[in-house]
């Protein structure tokens, strides 16, 4: 985590129009989010965002919470933001019940810790998150043994919704916000 100055300040009164948004923010995380800040320019934008959001992140969704949880921290980590993988990765260890996966998931491919349908899921976003794109046949043969296209579909769509918001973050340098503190990260006492 580096504490450098964004070079876009971010808001410091949020429109009125976000006020359901942030006291969301606020009960469950105890403060405003870092990003609703520079989001917070754009209300109507930053609905749209969220309400996409909301729906990948639905309890029918047709990903596993784990497997969704994994790629938005595996791209996160492969857009370099802080903010995101902060998040993502507290998900990923609510979801998956320990900091395993979260520790492993940047060296995913020489773990043993994930899954087959898990693994077809980490190289379809490292493959999408690639610029441009490189999404071989291998890793399309192995993404449709273990997902229908529906959910490839869907799949898809969370990869390319992490990209926009990791991107998003990452180029306007918003900041973690300590949500998700590693064992490596904690202090010694």
């Amino acid at each position: 985590m580096t504490n450098k100055t964004p070079w876009v300040a971010p808001l410091e009164k949020l429109p009125v129009s976000l006020r359901p948004i942030v006291s969301m923010q606020q009960k469950h995380f105890g403060s405003v989010l870092n990003p609703t800040r520079w989001w917070g320019r754009f209300p109507f934008l930053f609905w749209l965002v969220a309400l996409f959001v909301g729906f990948l992140e639905r309890k029918k969704s047709g990903i596993d919470p784990v497997v969704r949880s994994l790629v938005m921290t595996r791209v996160s980590q492969q857009c370099c933001c802080e903010f995101c993988i902060d998040a993502n990765s507290l998900r990923l260890a609510e979801r998956s019940g320990s900091m395993d996966k979260v520790l492993a998931v940047a060296n995913w491919r020489e773990e043993t810790l994930f899954s087959a349908k898990e693994q077809a899921a980490l190289a379809y976003a490292d493959a999408m998150t690639a610029t441009p794109p490189l999404i071989s046949d291998a890793i399309k043969a192995e993404l449709k043994t273990h997902y229908d296209n529906k959910s490839i579909t869907e799949l898809t769509a969370l990869i390319a919704f992490q990209n926009l918001s990791a991107r998003f973050n990452a180029a306007l340098e918003i900041p973690a916000q300590g949500l998700c503190v590693t064992p490596a990260e904690k202090p010694h006492v």
